[in-house]
């Protein structure tokens, strides 16, 4: 009886590990500029507020500063140095790793929207000149990655308020509040030149002086009806010295009276208008006085 041994049938191919094993999905890729810091993370929580603490942070900082740094690169060209980009990231990288728990997963995951965040934050709370409502700085935000978006492309045209509001969802209203905000992001100085010519001219040259002649026509105006409410001879007087510029003594020649009351009349008719365009009523004379003649 013959055996059959392995030796006499054809050797069959073991299967392959790649044909009878689901391939894995490729691992999340690490920055190189995100270290493994866990274990200095583990003996930071654990340290109590000394030097030993403090030399601890200081070395996660440094091991995470290029990070930070990379971060701040991404909001380049946004009106703001790279330097004090960097600074604010720096800063909010130090607010991650005080406020980093070891035990809820890795510390990039955390730090980089805590400093992101951060970024941001200077943008809209430091850069304005002026104090803009956040949903405007949002607006300005979303026209602004449009515009970039729709003339990435050689060639392409300026985009109008229709295409941004169609590329962006928005309506037409909200992209021109976008737009504005766009162009008033920064002040312009009043000394700012506006002509590179030689006969250049600042922002200042621009603007219109104070026009005195506009306090006189007030003034006229608010006295108008005092002056109506006068007495006849009390209004001639008034005209007689503040619109033909005659003397007290010549107006008390013309009118037969002393210079003495000419000039008590002035003063109680210029007191009595003065006070009805200021909105006061005149003061009530005592019992038993009657008028001046």
């Amino acid at each position: 009886m013959l055996i059959d041994t392995p030796t006499d049938r054809p050797a069959t191919p073991e299967p392959t590990t790649a044909a009878t094993e689901p391939t894995s999905a490729p691992p999340r890729r690490r920055h190189d500029d995100a270290p493994d810091t866990a274990s200095l993370f583990t003996r930071l929580a654990a340290l109590e507020e000394g030097p030993e603490r403090d030399a601890v942070r200081d070395e996660l900082v440094t091991a995470w500063l290029p990070m930070a740094h990379r971060i701040a690169g991404r909001f380049r060209d946004r009106g703001e140095s790279v330097e004090d980009l960097r600074q604010v990231a720096a800063l909010g990288l130090v607010k991650a790793i005080d406020r980093f728990d070891p035990e809820r997963g890795a510390f990039e995951s955390y730090a980089v929207p805590t400093i992101t965040g951060e970024v941001k934050r200077h943008f809209r709370d430091r850069m304005w000149a002026l104090r803009v409502p956040r949903r405007v700085q949002e607006l300005r935000n979303k026209v602004r990655v449009a515009r970039r978006e729709l003339t990435q492309n050689p060639g392409s045209p300026e985009p109008s308020t229709a295409d941004i509001a169609a590329h962006t969802g928005l309506t037409e209203e909200e992209v021109s509040a976008g737009m504005e905000a766009l162009e008033s992001f920064s002040t312009l100085s009043l000394d700012a030149e506006l002509s590179a010519g030689d006969d250049g001219y600042s922002l200042a040259d621009t603007l219109g002086t104070s026009d005195n002649s506009y306090d006189v026509v007030v003034d006229r105006e608010s006295a108008k009806e005092g002056l109506r409410r006068l007495p006849e001879r009390e209004r001639a007087i008034l005209y007689m010295r503040f619109f033909e510029d005659m003397t007290q003594s010549r107006i008390a020649d013309q009118l037969g009276i002393s210079q003495m009351h000419v000039s008590r009349l002035i003063s109680r008719s210029c007191a009595r208008v003065r006070d009805e365009a200021m909105g006061r009523r005149p003061a009530r004379r005592g019992p038993g006085r009657r008028p001046a003649p």
